[in-house]
């Protein structure tokens, strides 16, 4: 069977791997022109993303790819002394299997995985799709049919809009930007962080980045506007929200104007009731982003590409079985990520100066206290700072052809 697959990030790639290994013949559309190596921002794998990427056998290149955050220091507006917390025992309480990478890091990883076996075409994007008979249209190739196509183009999903009705994103009340700025300012291993009321941003250092990545969170009840391509304004924005922070702030800035890499988006949340129609469905955040940032949604895609992967290899690559398999399967762990999403949304940044000051306390309590009593406290919180840990790896046992 013939699949398209549009989207070369972290799904698509991931989906290609499996879809080959159970003998399905495989295409990947990607709009970019090559695989994107901005170096994008860091993303975390939790204890289900690891165990799919080792049985992918890419595990080890992930962590020789480790971004390399050993601590954080974090600056409290109007506060004189900063706090110092141990992200090496943060993480070890959120997972039991944690590895935090450059989001391009890791979607070469998975394109080196696949492509000797699986047909990628860069530079070119879907433009038209039948989804009940997979007939398909691009911008530049000559027009083909496929049994089955995949949207795993991400939030702003293409292959979504052509298919399904409008589906309007909820905002959650915030913005997430990431700007490239020079590696002198930041310290190798180290999150530089300010955090203040409704705003926060921190810088760090990849070990094998020649630039820093600087973050910000910013909240909003109001939605910003303008156009997501549009980057003027989006930078204009930026400045504004952040400027007169702390004068290491500014300096962050002040990279703006020559930055390689810029991402300004909303923190939204995407609410389908149904992924797939005919022959085509979504994967990943084109069908069921939690939020970027806050709902963990990198493991989460990993998790659906091999499930959807697996449910098609069980139903013999028909839509009609796999698909409804494919959406009962994630259920859980997408409503799940929804919530703790929200969750995380409506305190991160806090809204308060007292808040500002429970969280910087709470990370300085993660570091104070040993090891062996925060991890069994945190693994007693499924729903919390463990939910990510708690989803299920299924073994298909389909034999792999």
């Amino acid at each position: 069977m013939r699949v398209l697959i549009s989207g070369a990030s972290i799904a698509g790639p991931v989906l290609a791997y499996w879809l080959n290994r159970y003998g399905f013949a495989v295409t990947v559309v990607e709009r970019s022109p090559s695989l994107r190596k901005s170096g994008g921002h860091a993303v975390d794998l939790f204890r289900p993303a690891m165990e799919i990427s080792e049985k992918m056998g890419v595990l080890s290149r992930i962590e020789e790819l480790d971004a390399g955050m050993d601590w954080m220091t974090v600056r409290r507006e109007g506060a004189r002394q900063p706090v110092r917390v141990d992200l090496g025992k943060l993480f070890r309480a959120a997972s039991d299997r944690h590895i935090e990478i450059m989001r391009d890091d890791l979607s070469e990883v998975y394109y080196d995985a696949t492509r000797d076996n699986v047909e990628y075409l860069f530079g070119d994007s879907i433009a038209t799709l039948d989804p009940d008979s997979g007939a398909v249209t691009f911008e530049h190739s000559p027009p083909s049919e496929f049994d089955l196509v995949v949207g795993a183009d991400g939030l702003h999903s293409h292959v979504r809009q052509l298919v399904f009705e409008p589906q309007p994103c909820a905002f959650l009340g915030g913005y997430f930007a990431v700007v490239a700025v020079p590696r002198e300012l930041g310290v190798a291993g180290e999150y530089l962080a300010h955090l203040g009321p409704r705003r926060m941003v921190g810088l760090y250092v990849a070990r094998h980045l020649t630039d820093a990545r600087a973050v910000f969170l910013l909240r909003s009840e109001l939605e910003l506007a303008y156009h997501h391509r549009d980057i003027p304004t989006r930078k204009r924005l930026l400045r504004e929200a952040f400027t007169g922070m702390h004068p290491e702030v500014d300096r962050w800035l002040d990279a703006l104007d020559t930055s390689a890499v810029f991402y300004f988006d909303s923190i939204s949340q995407l609410r389908m009731d149904t992924w797939s129609r005919g022959r085509v469905t979504l994967v990943g955040d084109a069908g069921y982003c939690p939020g970027p940032v806050v709902g963990g949604s990198t493991s989460l895609a990993v998790l659906g590409a091999y499930t959807l992967a697996g449910e098609l290899a069980e139903a013999g690559g028909d839509p009609r079985r796999a698909f409804p398999s494919y959406q009962r399967a994630m259920a859980k762990p997408v409503q799940r990520s929804r919530a703790f999403a929200l969750g995380t949304a409506r305190a991160m940044p806090p809204s308060a100066r007292l808040g500002v000051w429970a969280l910087t306390q709470a990370g300085w309590l993660v570091t104070a206290l040993p090891t062996s009593i925060s991890a069994p406290l945190a693994r007693l919180n499924t729903r919390g700072v463990r939910m990510h840990d708690s989803f299920e790896v299924r073994e298909y046992a389909t034999p792999v052809r």
